[in-house]
């Protein structure tokens, strides 16, 4: 727990250096709308709210200032934060890719469920990825994307009934319904012979408390702040993915301002960028031991039972995400060049010649 504390103050850190090379009085004022992601969770609580309600009006000297809520505090579910931001509803927004990507197939391409296992190769995949999703932002929303980060890895959270059942496989998964947010991920769920349940995650606790899911996948601590602990017995720690997040804002507010202020706004995303990755990766495995039997610094361990995936589920895993969660995403993308470029920034990132769209998927353009 002493690394975990170690890394997190790092985090802190990083935000607190986004003081450093303050604006001058001359930017013209602003005061910007801005939606974030769930306001339980950490990224909006330590980072995403800070950052619009403290940080930017400071080194600004209260030029910028914004309303910035959580999309708790506005009642959104996700799924049509970036059409509000087409339409000017907010200035800014912060979101995840897997809600946005049923508008926009090839921005799904990073974050296709089981491809990458490891925050390192995921991180380096997301980085090389951005063109793609700075051009597909541009185009279909009329959006600038300012900055590319990460939840904790996305795993499985089920209930089985009897908590002391360590004899869980992917298996035994077969025809439970499953809460996904995305395609991809509803992709993976058909691909082990279950079903895909889409549920908002604020709606998830009382699905699985009234069995309208028998299990969920959303990240490591996520799933520990959000209390899933108290209504599901088992996390079975296949990492599907580390649900890559976003923050992107409105051409037309974008324009709207001078050099000067749009130079403080970039010059702050690096070191916000890099808070969030600090956080994340902390974040994994301090959920994960949270949820189970700790420990725990941020409250009571969820007494799960955690399950390691064995050597079939591993290789169940891999056979999945070949041959249904790449095969199928390619037929949504629809075009060469999509293919193209995704085997080569996520595919050549995935480490494996196998995990990329195969010549039985080329010769389909």
């Amino acid at each position: 727990m002493k690394s975990l504390k170690f890394a997190l103050a790092g985090a802190l850190a990083a935000g607190l250096a986004f003081g450093a090379g303050a604006a001058s009085a001359d930017i013209k004022p602003k005061k910007f709308t801005v939606v974030g992601t769930w306001g339980f969770l950490d990224h909006w609580k330590e980072r995403e709210g800070p950052f619009w309600n403290d940080t930017l009006p400071k080194i600004t000297k209260g030029a910028y200032t914004a309303n910035a809520k959580s999309q708790t505090e506005v009642g959104l579910s996700g799924f049509e934060i970036m059409k509000l931001l087409k339409l000017g509803t907010y200035d800014a927004v912060h979101g995840v890719t897997g809600y946005v990507a049923q508008d926009s197939p090839a921005v799904e391409g990073v974050d296709l469920a089981g491809v990458i296992q490891d925050i390192d190769v995921y991180r380096e995949a997301l980085e090389s990825y951005e063109p793609i999703i700075r051009r597909e932002f541009q185009q279909k929303y009329n959006a600038k994307l300012l900055m590319l980060y990460a939840w904790p890895s996305q795993q499985l959270w089920c209930n089985l009934g009897d908590r002391s059942n360590m004899n869980v496989s992917l298996a035994d998964l077969a025809g439970k319904k499953i809460r996904t947010y995305s395609t991809t991920l509803g992709d993976f769920i058909e691909g082990i012979n279950a079903s895909a349940v889409t549920i908002a995650f604020a709606e998830v606790v009382p699905a699985l408390q009234k069995g309208v899911a028998d299990c969920g996948i959303t990240g490591t601590m996520p799933a520990y702040n959000a209390k899933w602990w108290q209504v599901v017995t088992h996390n079975v720690r296949v990492r599907l993915g580390y649900a890559s997040s976003f923050l992107a804002m409105n051409n037309k507010t974008w324009n709207s301002l001078d050099k000067e202020g749009q130079d403080v706004i970039m010059g702050q995303m690096s070191p916000l960028t890099e808070a969030m990755w600090v956080a994340t990766r902390a974040n994994d495995a301090r959920g994960m031991n949270c949820n189970a039997q700790g420990p725990c610094d941020i409250g009571e361990p969820g007494n799960m039972t955690a399950i390691e995936p064995n050597a079939e589920d591993k290789a169940k895993l891999k056979d999945v995400a070949e041959n249904v969660v790449v095969k199928r995403w390619a037929e949504r993308c629809g075009t060469q060049t999509c293919i193209d470029e995704w085997n080569a920034t996520v595919g050549k990132l995935s480490r494996s010649e196998e995990r990329r769209v195969g010549k039985e998927c080329r010769s389909r353009w």
